[in-house]
């Protein structure tokens, strides 16, 4: 490489972020979709505080009646939210995680991108390699104008709201570093203990040996990181009569799935969940089981029809759905500011999983997704057992679950589907700056903003009990990630939420082609919808027809 094209590579990290203008569709959104929402709120106040104050209300008629108690439920709703949003506005609850496991996953980060890979990834059926680019590359300091270090440089940076990277000075890295370790504030390397100092000083050592640059002395306001579960909480308002029309849509949705499809509602542990298991299937010779994660939104509301398209795709196939409350926007629900962590959601879902005959908690399901594969059960009189495991669909946020259920109990999961997976590439910041600090430019950002992202359930879940270690997810951690039949990715090349492009490198670099379907043109969620391709080849994927 020239030293021009290398002085042009070396420039990626200190390009000036300039963020695009705004286009008309923000603006309509903006006009017609949420303003008339937001603006429920204060119109009850002034309606509330105007009829009292001139004592109107006696002179209404029923119809005025009925307005006012609309106001008055607005009015008191209002209040209600407020206080729950300056309850989750306190410091996370989730204190600071096991040092080692941390220390471990920062060296994880560090290692990936260091393995010399092809972005087109290998041949699998040819490479004799069980998982290429494995972390087994050893930390060395690389140059200034190395390709690896530049563009650890340019991805690291998106922490610091996309600041250039020579503008970074080294309180603002401890800062960071403090977070994402202590999951704390820091108060100055002279203000934290000895024992802070020194896993401080050799993490800043390691990532300045991994960006092949010193980060210099001092601090810069201008550059400050981006600490998630400390930073102001970012709640919008909205209507009562918004969460009454979820709950009511989820309501009926229930109803109608006991009648429609004969699916059980029930909950084991605090964990919710849809269950159909057809009556003619058989534990030792019928399908596997379906499990299908859902993401942020509003729920069974939001996943109803692609939750029915898979009943009528796959009508042999026991299907179940855990209900996460808390990204549903069900308000009322006792765990809706009570998120399920890692542990806590392993263990139930195992635990269900257990109950439901599908996994064995004491004795882990084969390896092999293969049907055929047959043991002697103990004790059974040479009557044949099948252990199945399950297979396991996540869409988007649903990904963590997933990647946490493999990190516990990947021997329970014998077939992994991820549609739009957040938990791939996360430790880039790219995830939560789109999601959480990006300005809107477009109709698409803002409705994703208001209607999900600003919602008081998900701000909590995402900037109170995100655990950033915890929802990584590496390619080594995935049983059978290079086989097309057992694992599946569903990427969307203009994704607004993921860095599709990074996602797909990072796995294409691992050997993953045939198992990766990538839609240049697709959107986030558009896999799941019927007029998408990618919805058929979801399905098909399931019926296992791969």
């Amino acid at each position: 490489m020239s030293s021009k094209e290398q002085k042009l590579v070396a420039d990626l990290a200190e390009k000036l972020h300039t963020p695009p203008t705004r286009d008309l569709s923000f603006y309509l959104v903006l006009a017609v979709g949420v303003l008339p929402i937001w603006s429920i709120v204060p119109l009850s106040w002034a309606f509330m505080i105007y009829t009292l104050h001139y004592g109107l209300i006696w002179t209404f008629a029923w119809r005025g009646w009925c307005l006012f108690a609309l106001a008055l439920c607005e009015v008191f709703f209002s209040v209600y939210h407020h206080n729950l949003a300056s309850y989750i506005s306190s410091p996370s609850p989730n204190g600071p995680g096991n040092l080692h496991e941390l220390q471990a996953v920062f060296k994880r980060v560090l290692q990936a991108g260091l393995a010399s890979l092809p972005e087109e990834g290998f041949d699998e059926e040819t490479l004799d390699v069980d998982r290429p680019g494995s972390p087994a590359e050893t930390l060395v300091a690389l140059d200034y104008h190395d390709p690896r270090a530049v563009d650890f440089r340019n991805y690291l940076r998106t922490w610091f709201n996309k600041a250039p990277w020579s503008s970074i000075r080294r309180h603002e890295m401890y800062s960071w570093l403090y977070w994402s370790i202590f999951n704390a504030s820091f108060p100055g390397i002279d203000k934290v203990s000895e024992a802070h100092q020194k896993v401080l000083h050799e993490v800043i050592k390691l990532l300045e040996d991994r960006a092949g640059a010193k980060i210099p002395e001092g601090s810069n306001p201008e550059a400050a990181p981006l600490l998630l579960t400390l930073d102001p909480v970012n709640v919008a308002w909205r209507p009562f009569i918004w969460y009454a029309g979820v709950a009511l849509s989820n309501t009926i949705l229930r109803r109608k799935l006991r009648t429609k499809w004969n699916v059980k509602i029930g909950v084991y542990k605090d964990l919710e969940y849809v269950l159909r298991v057809p009556p003619t299937w058989n534990a030792h010779t019928g399908p596997r089981p379906i499990v299908f994660m859902h993401g942020l939104g509003l729920g069974l509301t939001q996943y109803r029809r692609f939750i029915e398209h898979i009943f009528v795709a796959l009508p042999d196939h026991p299907v179940l759905v855990p209900l996460l409350p808390h990204v549903s926007q069900e308000i009322l629900h006792p765990r809706f500011l009570r998120p399920m962590g890692r542990q806590e959601m392993t263990a139930c879902l195992a635990g269900l999983l257990a109950e439901l005959g599908w996994v064995d908690l004491n004795e882990p399901s084969s390896d092999s997704s293969d049907a055929e594969d047959k043991v002697p059960g103990e004790g059974s009189k040479g009557r044949v057992h099948v252990r199945k495991g399950v297979t396991m669909l996540s869409h988007s946020n649903g990904s963590f679950g997933h990647a946490w259920m493999l990190k516990t109990h990947p021997r329970m999961i014998n077939r992994s589907c991820f549609v739009d997976p957040v938990t791939f590439c996360s430790w880039e910041g790219d995830l939560c700056y789109n999601f959480i600090y990006r300005p809107c430019v477009n109709g698409l950002d803002l409705v994703i903003k208001y209607f999900v992202g600003t919602e008081l359930g998900v701000a909590n879940f995402l900037q109170r009990h995100f655990d950033w270690s915890a929802n990584c997810l590496w390619y080594e951690e995935i049983p059978d990630a290079r086989d097309p039949r057992k694992t599946m990715f569903f990427l969307g090349g203009k994704d607004s939420i993921i860095d599709a492009t990074r996602v797909k490198r990072y796995l294409t670099s691992h050997g993953i082609r045939k198992g990766l379907w990538f839609d240049p043109e697709g959107r986030h969620g558009q896999a799941l919808l019927s007029c998408s391709p990618g919805h058929n080849e979801i399905l098909k994927w399931l019926r296992e027809q791969y």
